[in-house]
């Protein structure tokens, strides 16, 4: 099996961004693992995820575990795909923490979709049925309001998305 360095990649992006759909794609390279934090969050607190506020405590907990689990998976040789949101400083450092426990290298993908075409897609997801979480235009606002684009001083390698990327 030839030799590929392990690369951590991380997604920035608003709800309904395309940031899933691209971890999808990412996820398919050899070698490589999805983890995504709907899934995780869906399946371990459904229940208990009524508000920001819950989801805020409860994507804690995930992480508390998952990050030295991820850094396991990256020092194995493993790429990984990270489908939680690196959308404010505060996770992205906690991103910055599993990669300081790592030689991996690493990739911050940053979807630059409009809010317009993001809550076009979040209509559309929510009108299928079939994503764990349904989040309103209210939702999207208040969580917008927290976004904060990554800078080139934080030290990611950033990867920029516009919508033509998302569409393929």
């Amino acid at each position: 099996m030839p030799f590929h360095a392990a690369t951590l990649h991380l997604l920035c992006g608003k709800i309904g961004s395309g940031k899933s759909t691209l971890a999808a794609r990412l996820g398919q390279a050899e070698g490589t693992v999805l983890i995504a934090e709907d899934a995780w969050l869906s399946t371990l607190f459904a229940d208990e995820i009524a508000s920001p506020k819950d989801y805020v405590r409860c994507a804690a907990k995930l992480r508390a575990i998952m990050g030295p689990h991820v850094a396991a998976l990256l020092n194995a040789g493993l790429s990984v795909v990270l489908d939680f949101p690196a959308n404010t400083i505060e996770s992205r450092n906690w991103m910055l923490s599993i990669l300081a426990s790592t030689n991996a290298a690493h990739q911050l993908h940053l979807m630059t979709t409009p809010d317009e075409v993001c809550l076009a897609r979040l209509f559309a997801r929510n009108a299928k049925g079939d994503h764990p979480f349904a989040a309103t235009e209210a939702q999207f606002q208040m969580f917008s309001k927290h976004f904060v684009a990554p800078t080139a001083d934080e030290g990611f390698n950033i990867v920029r998305h516009g919508v033509e990327e998302d569409a393929s």
